[in-house]
Formats: C-alpha cells, sequence, structure tokens
C-alpha cells in the first residue's frame, strides 16, 4: 500500500478526544504519523465522526494485516498477517509484537497453501479466541493464557473445508462463518479442495453444522445485526463485489436473500480493495471494508461516508472504550476515534 503520511502532534483533534473518552495519551502516542482522510457522503456521518478526527498509524511492515479482535480482559488487540502465518499483539503500553508464530500450518513444508496463517477470529463467551485458521482448514480455539489450540470443527459431510475466512459468534454461542479457497493455492482450481462451493455455515451449539449459502463465489466477512435477525456477508469478487443480506429465522437460518449493498461501482472507479471484513455500531450501522476503505453504511444500506487510508483495508473492529475502530489496512495497523460505540460493547 502506498499512502502519505504526515506526522502530527495531536494534543488537539482526534488525540484529544482520546483524552475525553478516559485513555491514556502519552507524547510519543501525540505524535503518531496519520494517513488518509474521511469522505463525508451524508449529513448523517456527523454523528459518527467528528470533523477533525484523524486515522492513526499504530503499526506497520506487515504481508497483509487481517482479523483484528480487542480482548478487553488485558487492553489488547490481536491480529494476523496471513500470508506470513504470523498472530500480532498490540497494546498502548506495548506496541506491537508476535503473539502466535506459526498462526496457522505448523506442519513440514508444503505448497498447498498461498495463505497459511490466521485469518478472523472472535472471542466466545469464556473468552477464548474463535480463529478461522488456514492452515489447519478449520475452525479452531486458542487459550490466549496458554496458548493452546484445539479444532472446533474441519469438515462438511466429511470433506474438509477451504480455508475458514471470517466468523460472527451470535449471543447463544451458535458461530457463522465463511470459506473461500483464499488459503488454497490455485483457489478453486486446488487439486486440494474437496467442496464443490464456497460456503457460508452456521455452526450450532449442539455441534451440527449447516448451510446458510452454498452459492457466492468469494464470501467473505461475516457479521450480525443488533437484534440478530440479519446476517451480513461481504462477497469479494472483482466481477460482482457486494454486500448479501440475510433475514434469519428462528432457527438461524435465511428466510429471504438480498443485495444490501452493491459496490461495484465504487470498484469501477478505482476504490483499492474489494467487500472484507467488516462490523457494526450499536445503532445497526455497518462498517463495511471494500473498494476505497471502510464504507459507513446506515441500517437502510444508504453509504454516509468513508474512511480512507489510501489503499485497501482488509479488516475493521471496535476496541479501548468501545469508540475506537481499528482498522488492518494491507501493510499497515491503523485506528480512528468513533463518536459511536461498537457491538461488542
Amino acid at each position: 500500500m502506498t499512502a502519505t503520511r504526515r506526522t502530527v502532534t495531536l494534543a488537539l483533534g482526534a488525540g484529544a478526544a482520546i483524552a475525553a473518552g478516559g485513555l491514556s495519551m502519552s507524547a510519543e502516542v501525540a505524535a503518531r504519523p496519520t494517513l488518509g482522510s474521511i469522505r463525508r457522503l451524508s449529513p448523517a456521518l456527523d454523528a459518527v465522526i467528528a470533523p477533525d478526527a484523524r486515522i492513526e498509524t499504530l503499526a506497520d511492515g506487515f504481508v497483509w494485516s487481517e482479523g483484528p479482535v480487542w480482548v478487553k480482559e488485558g487492553r489488547y488487540l490481536v491480529f494476523s498477517d496471513v500470508p506470513a502465518n504470523i498472530m500480532y499483539r498490540w497494546s498502548e503500553q506495548d506496541g506491537k509484537s508476535v503473539f502466535l508464530s506459526p498462526s496457522g500450518y505448523d506442519g513440514p513444508p508444503t505448497k498447498i497453501f498461498r495463505e497459511p496463517g490466521s485469518n478472523g477470529m472472535a472471542l466466545d463467551a469464556k473468552g477464548d479466541l474463535l480463529v478461522c485458521n488456514h492452515g489447519y482448514r478449520a475452525i479452531t480455539k486458542l487459550d490466549l493464557k496458554t496458548k493452546a489450540r484445539s479444532v472446533v470443527v474441519d469438515r462438511y459431510q466429511g470433506k474438509r473445508f477451504n480455508s475458514p475466512n471470517d466468523l460472527a459468534v451470535a449471543k447463544s454461542g451458535a458461530i457463522y462463518f465463511t470459506d473461500p479457497p483464499y488459503g488454497l493455492e490455485g483457489l478453486d482450481a486446488s487439486p486440494v479442495k474437496e467442496l464443490a462451493f464456497n460456503g457460508v455455515y452456521l455452526l450450532r451449539t449442539d455441534g451440527s453444522l449447516a448451510v446458510v449459502d452454498d452459492k457466492l463465489t468469494f464470501p467473505n466477512g461475516v457479521a450480525l445485526s443488533p437484534d440478530e435477525k440479519r446476517l451480513y456477508v461481504a462477497v469479494s469478487d472483482p466481477g460482482g463485489p457486494v454486500i448479501m443480506a440475510y433475514d434469519l429465522g428462528a432457527d438461524g437460518l435465511p428466510t429471504s436473500r438480498q443485495v444490501f449493498f452493491d459496490a461495484a461501482a465504487l470498484h469501477k472507479a478505482g476504490g483499492p480493495g474489494l467487500p472484507d471484513g467488516m462490523c457494526l455500531d450499536t445503532e445497526g450501522r455497518l462498517y463495511a471494508t471494500g473498494p476505497g476503505g471502510v464504507l459507513v453504511i446506515a441500517p437502510a444500506g444508504d453509504l454516509i461516508g468513508v474512511i480512507e487510508t489510501g489503499g485497501p483495508i482488509a479488516n475493521c473492529a471496535f476496541g479501548e472504550d468501545g469508540r475506537t475502530l481499528f482498522l488492518t489496512a494491507d501493510k499497515t495497523l491503523a485506528r480512528v476515534r468513533l463518536k459511536t460505540t461498537g457491538l461488542v460493547w
């Protein structure tokens, strides 16, 4: 990613907003470089982002950063560098450090993987980290204290998954996850691909596994609405870059499906990136990575603004006091302060 960065002193603006939110801000933090800009497309964005908000660079040097999740107990962020097969930890106090390496495939050398590491992640009710693990071709569980790993699910009807990409955990503990072929060398043409489709799945708390959708080309990011009656799935297909919405029945499966947001025009205009990871705030606004940056989309589907870093953004997640949006943006980890609170809070 190539972006113009400038070092600024954030004694005012975003830095002041952080201080006002009760977060510590050292002199080092105040001098962090910033990048990109906020593009305002509707007055509705004023309720989301302050006019003087800045995007701070927290760390860089990654191959492709992904899968951020904030760990409240310990006040740190974990995120993935998928091609590098490393999971990182970042905190205000300690900065960036390697948390787990390898984060995914840990066997003998092989050429079957295009991206062998961990990808999307989420915490379960017990505080364990659920991981979309390309190298294991599974959803795995990681104990954050011992770093012991176990497989949650790795097959559908006896056939191995492609490379689970992202997941969303319902209040019940059920897990929605996507399974495109991005981890496999050759993608759909990989000789080790066992499933004929790239699926969206529901893993129920009783261990049963159901297909939510088997018709999407490249299902990617996934998120649940605040009332958990709607599921959003990003499709990272340059030939059809959309975000799908599924109205869910009592059994957790779709009663209807429709295109919620079509990003084709943004992609055609040259916006970097494709629909990928996403999260929501408590008001139901969707923060969806896509062509141009993080697309801020109102519950009705209107694009009200774009958080732009100058390059593709893979994923985003709320953290700190719930009003910081962390961005895994290609080679960079960044953050921006918002006026709203993330859904996980």
